[in-house]
This record gives C-alpha cells, structure tokens and sequence, in this order.
C-alpha cells in the first residue's frame, strides 16, 4: 500500500502541474478563437478535461467483459456529476476563501460571477439528468436509440454557449505561453500543440490516479461498485478541480466556476449515451441514492447562484452533501 499511496501523490501531482499548462494553454486558444470567458471555461476547458473520464465510461461499457465491468462504468457516469456538483465546487469555495484570506478580503460579500448564466446551465443540467435517472428506472426496447438525444443535448448546449453574449472575449491577463513565454502573441499551432499535449499527460496521470484508487477500494474492503461510486469520481474529476483551483488562485473566478459547470453538462450526456448506447442502463440502489443527492445539490446551489455575488461559505458549504451521500452508502 506504500507503493500505491506514493504512486497517488505522484499522479496527483503530475496532473496539478500538467494543468498549469492545459489552463495556460486552453486561456491562449480561447483568445485566438475570441471567444467569451464564460465559454472558454464551459466548453474549451470542460471538454478537455472531461476527456479522460468520458473515455473510461466508454472503455468500461463498450470493451468490459464481465458485468462488473460494465456497473462501474454505470456507476462513474452517474458519481461524476456527484462530484462535479458538491466536491468541486466545494473545493472552489475553499480556495476563494483561502484567497480572500491572503488578501483581507473575507468580509467582502462575495465573488463577482455570471450567477444568472450559472443558475440557467444548472437548470439545464438537472433537467437532462432526471431524464438520465428516469431512464434507468424503466426498462424498454428502444432505450439504446434514446442515447442519440442526449448527444445531441450537449451539441445544442454547446452552440448556446458559443452563440450567447457573454461576459467579454478573453483577451487581458494572459501569461505568456509557456512553450513561447518571449512571444506576445504566439502562433495558434503552439498552442494547440501545448494544449493538446498537456491533455495526453493528464489522460495518462488520471488513468495512474485512478488505477491506484480501484487498489484501494479492495484494501478498504469495498465492492468494485462502490468504489466506482465512491472514490473513482473524485479521482475523475480530478483535472477540473485542478483546473478550478488554479483559476481561483490567478483571481479568474469566473473561468473556474465556468469549468465545472460545464464539465457537469458534459457528465450528464456524453457518458450517459455510451451508457445507453452500451448497457441495459438499470440503476441500482446506491446509483439512485447518488443521483437523489446530485438533485439535492442542484436546488442548493439554486440557492448559491440567487445573488450577482457568489457566497464563499455556502460554496464550500455544497461539500457537506457529498459525506451525507458516503455516510448513507455505507448504511445501505
């Protein structure tokens, strides 16, 4: 076990820094391609950060070979948003406040976000995932094909973003790109070519990462599925919540809580669909607990996201969620 929690640390580390360079990167592309903040955030990064774990469901789904397999490729799509919608963005609250700390500023109201975007991208995802539940609740012959729909979801989420008024191109504050850190204004194939392979770097530190946590869900005697449930979404989500931290230390706040909310877009269709497409999509019990309290979390961060200043503390505060859920596993 000295062996694997040295190599989860190596991993996780491995991927912190491979993000500095994905986040540089990504910022840069999103400049080039003079989109708004708020979509270099929901889109550019989410989707490349989202990557990884998407290809996990896929792999587990499509290529597993026994059942177990194909539970925990179930599991992880239905524990990411978990994650996504109570560790993530608890994680955020932390690291604002942290932040904030540092600069005196914790009696400050809060942090200046598009919370009216951030509530609409919420309602949007906890609409598409009840039909996500919904749909592993019942059993039908034409339930694969439903699985078209819900790439099409993210196609149409994806063309809102990108077609909306946002909150500005992202153009100021940009750190020279760090395969080019003398150049102004580098080309777009460095960038691309930077972004990218900081990608393969995390794809192969977050497969490392989590191979390590399948280990220790058998040390700690968990069953494969609830360790797919408990501990895999975590370690999935990991690159956004990397790449949330470190906006938040750069005071992009912004960026980082468009991040998330669009890796949760994407954890509510893309894997979805491999699921549909792939596997008789029947939740059990833990898999409707988790998806209950992904729903709960929503109408809390409802709640949050009411005001144009986002509170630090209720932020944090959505975290809490995530330990009931693991409390109410373990009892079930």
């Amino acid at each position: 076990m000295v062996v694997t929690f040295a190599l989860l640390l190596a991993a996780a580390g491995i991927i912190y820094f491979s993000c500095e360079t994905f986040v540089n990167g990504v910022e840069w592309l999103g400049r080039k391609l003079n989109l708004t903040q708020t979509a270099t955030g929901t889109i550019l990064a989410a989707f490349g950060t989202a990557l990884p774990e998407s290809v996990v469901t896929l792999v587990a789904v499509a290529f597993g070979t026994t059942p177990a397999h194909k539970e925990i490729g179930v599991g992880a799509a239905i524990g990411g948003p978990l994650a996504l919608s109570t560790v993530a963005y608890a994680v955020v609250g932390f690291a604002l406040l942290a932040v904030a700390r540092r600069a005196g500023q914790v009696t400050k109201a809060g942090v200046d976000a598009n919370t009216a975007q951030l509530r609409r991208d919420q309602l949007w995802f906890l609409a598409i995932f009840v039909a996500k539940i919904g749909l592993g609740l019942v059993v039908f012959q034409f339930k694969p094909l439903l699985g078209i729909a819900f790439l099409a979801a993210y196609a149409f989420y994806c063309w809102r973003e990108l077609t909306a008024d946002g909150d500005g191109a992202v153009h100021d504050d940009l750190e020279p790109l760090m395969l080019r850190p003398r150049s102004a204004d580098p080309a777009l194939g460095w960038v691309i070519l930077q972004t990218l392979g900081a990608l393969v770097v995390i794809f192969a530190a977050s497969h490392l990462f989590v191979g390590q946590i399948g280990a220790v869900g058998p040390w700690l005697g968990l069953s494969p599925q609830l360790t797919a449930l408990l501990f895999s979404p975590i370690a999935t989500e990991l690159p956004e919540i990397m790449n949330a931290v470190i906006w938040v230390r750069q005071r992009k706040e912004r960026l980082a809580l468009a991040n998330i909310s669009g890796a949760m877009m994407i954890q509510a269709t893309i894997p979805t669909a491999f699921g549909l497409f792939f596997t008789p999509w029947h939740l059990a019990p833990p898999s409707i607990l988790a998806a209950v309290m992904t729903a709960i979390a929503i109408v809390f961060l409802q709640f949050v996201f009411r005001a144009p200043l986002v509170s630090r503390h209720l932020l944090a505060c959505v975290g809490g969620f995530y330990a009931v859920f693991a409390a109410l596993l373990f009892v079930i």
